[in-house]
């Protein structure tokens, strides 16, 4: 069962020349969905990361993999999982489908980035993981 899920209406502009989704637009609808549940469960970034003393939760790799193509007028779920939590690494997958049709699969690779001796370093996830688990 996913963490969060997102519903995509997908139009004509997510498109290219060959009428389907044109694939940048799925790494965007990643950080979407990511943010969208930072909402949900946390306030958002901004408040997420003043309540931690964090500049940001950034990404530190993404990739994805597209097994069937998306078209206009498609509604497409896309669903977030939080598959691993490391010290300094968190690893999010996210599967997009169309009906039950799987269009994207992918993940990213996010990490908590702090300030220490004036440089910006990779935190310790506990404190996050343990605020979004909370709710």
């Amino acid at each position: 069962m996913p963490d969060f899920s997102l519903d995509i209406p997908i139009s004509f502009g997510h498109c290219d020349p060959a009428g389907i989704v044109f694939y940048p637009n799925y790494f965007r609808w990643f950080d979407r969905c990511f943010h969208s549940f930072l909402q949900d469960r946390a306030g958002g970034h901004r408040a997420l990361c003043a309540d931690l003393d964090a500049k940001g939760i950034g990404l530190m790799d993404v990739a994805a993999r597209f097994p069937s193509p998306a078209t206009e007028g498609d509604r497409m779920r896309l669903d977030m999982t939080i598959a691993d939590w490391g010290s300094k690494v968190l690893r999010l997958e996210y599967t997009g489908y169309v009906g039950s049709r799987a269009v994207v699969e992918g993940h990213e690779l996010r990490g908590m980035f702090v300030l220490r001796e004036g440089k910006m370093r990779a935190g310790d996830l506990a404190p996050l993981r343990a605020r979004l688990e909370a709710k």
